[in-house]
C-alpha cells in the first residue's frame, strides 16, 4: 500500500496561476467588500451583484492554467496515495492532474437551488437573475459563503486523521474550519508547511518549514520526498 500523503491548500497555491486572493488586500476581493459577495446577507440584499462577482471569478479561472504546484502535486500520486483538501473554489488542481479533490468551500463551475442545496449542476457560463433550477429555486453558486456551514469539514476531517504525511500549503491557517484539521493529525505523521509567508503552528514537533511561494515549495517537497 502506498502511503497516504494529505494536501491542505488555500488561495497562495493558486495566486501564481494569476488568481487573486483577498487575503493579500485587506479584506477586499477584486475591489468588493468580501461581505458584500460572499455571505447570506449580502445574497440576499443583492443578488445580481453576488452573481456578476462570481461570473468574473469564473471568467477568471476558465483562463487561468495550473502551475507547477498542481502539476507537482499529481506527480506525487506515483508514489503515495493522494489527497488534496482544497480551500479553493477553482479547478487548477484537478486540470493539474491531481485525481482526488476535495472543495472545502465549494466550486465555481457548479451552481445550486436556494431552495434545495442537493440540486447542483455544472456551470460553465453566467449565471442570471432568473435562471431556475428545477424546483424554481433561483440557482446561486456553488460556494460556501461565510456564516454558512462547511459540509465537507467532516469528510475532511477522516482524510486528514489517516494520513502519513501532511503537507499545508497556501494558507494563513486563519480561516476556520479548515484551520482546525491540523488538530486531527496522528502524532506520527510527518508535517511540511509550505507558504512563502509561514503561519505560526505551535504544539507540533516534527513540521518542517519551507518558507517559499507554492512552485518553489512543491519543486523542493518533491525532492525532499
Amino acid at each position: 500500500m502506498k502511503p497516504r500523503l494529505v494536501v491542505l491548500t488555500g488561495a497562495g497555491i493558486s495566486a501564481e496561476s494569476g488568481l487573486r486572493t483577498f487575503r493579500d488586500s485587506d479584506g477586499l476581493w477584486e475591489g468588493y467588500d468580501v461581505y458584500e459577495v460572499a455571505s447570506p446577507k449580502g445574497w440576499q440584499n443583492n443578488p445580481a451583484l453576488v452573481l456578476d462577482f462570481y461570473n468574473s471569478r469564473r471568467r477568471d479561472v476558465r483562463n487561468a492554467q495550473p502551475n507547477t504546484a498542481h502539476t507537482g502535486l499529481a506527480q506525487l500520486e506515483a508514489k503515495y496515495d493522494v489527497r488534496v483538501i482544497t480551500q479553493n473554489i477553482d479547478d487548477l488542481h484537478e486540470r493539474g492532474g491531481s485525481s482526488r479533490v476535495l472543495h472545502l468551500h465549494g466550486e465555481i463551475f457548479k451552481m445550486r437551488s436556494v431552495k434545495n442545496e442537493e440540486i447542483i449542476l455544472d456551470v460553465q457560463e453566467d449565471i442570471r437573475l432568473g435562471d431556475l433550477a428545477e424546483d424554481g429555486g433561483q440557482l446561486r453558486p456553488h460556494i460556501v459563503w461565510f456564516g454558512e456551514a462547511v459540509p465537507m469539514i467532516e469528510q475532511a476531517v477522516r482524510e486528514v486523521m489517516w494520513a502519513d504525511i501532511f503537507v499545508v500549503i497556501g494558507t494563513s491557517l486563519q480561516v476556520y474550519p479548515a484551520a482546525s484539521l491540523l488538530n486531527y493529525i496522528r502524532p506520527e505523521a510527518t508535517v511540511y508547511l509550505i507558504d512563502k509567508k509561514l503561519p505560526s503552528v505551535e504544539g507540533y514537533d516534527n513540521i518542517i518549514s519551507i518558507e517559499k511561494p507554492a512552485t518553489a515549495g512543491v519543486a523542493e517537497l518533491l525532492t525532499l520526498l
